[in-house]
């Protein structure tokens, strides 16, 4: 296996920003990538599941077989790894080397588990930590209810998953350095922003 180049990820410390689903982080993302062209780069994560209509290998994932995938588990090669609905998704440590060595500042937008895995990696440089959280529960559900593509059971699940990722984000042991609470867009953004490019932007 390659060695892995950490002076170029200690140099441009990647940045890990999570939140639950509908509390805004596509928005915030997409506006900040608008903001600053050419100074950040998404990690392109490796997923076992098939290519959607429309998704182009190593754009949008990198599609490997599930023996490629455990091949690169084996060898250490994830920053992050989860299995979900059968499939098995990560970051590999190449994909945010990839990045810093184009001078960009990764983002990692990854769940709850994946920011545990980051956190406590052995070899990875610590990158800083970002959560990004909806007013309240009754206010993210109002958002997911809102955008009219999610059957009940679904939303149920993610409600779940957003209270254990709110009550993590809200404990001790939490990596997070800032938790932004995005009740209003434009002071989110500008808290975001300030948190990942400098209070001088």
């Amino acid at each position: 296996m390659a060695p892995t180049n950490t002076s170029a990820i200690s140099s441009h410390r990647p940045i890990v920003i999570s939140g639950p689903s509908g509390s805004g982080k596509s928005t915030m993302l997409k506006r900040l990538f608008d903001e600053y062209p050419g100074k950040f780069g998404f990690s392109v994560s490796h997923t076992t599941r098939s290519p959607r209509a429309g998704e182009q290998n190593g754009r949008d994932y990198n599609f490997v077989t599930k023996e490629e995938f455990l091949d690169l588990v084996e060898k250490k090669g994830f920053v992050e790894h989860a299995q979900f609905g059968g499939n098995h998704y990560g970051t590999s440590i190449k994909a945010v080397e990839d990045i810093a060595e184009k001078g960009q500042v990764c983002i990692l937008d990854i769940e709850m588990e994946g920011v545990k895995q980051v956190a406590n990696h052995p070899s990875f440089p610590k990158p800083r930590f970002l959560f990004l959280s909806p007013p309240s529960k009754e206010v993210l559900e109002q958002r997911l209810r809102g955008r009219g593509t999610d059957k009940e059971e679904a939303i149920v699940k993610r409600l779940k998953q957003a209270e254990a990722e709110m009550d993590f984000a809200n404990s001790p042991e939490a990596p997070h350095e800032k938790i932004i609470v995005n009740d209003d867009l434009e002071k989110a953004y500008k808290e975001v922003k300030e948190f990942i490019v400098g209070a001088d932007a």
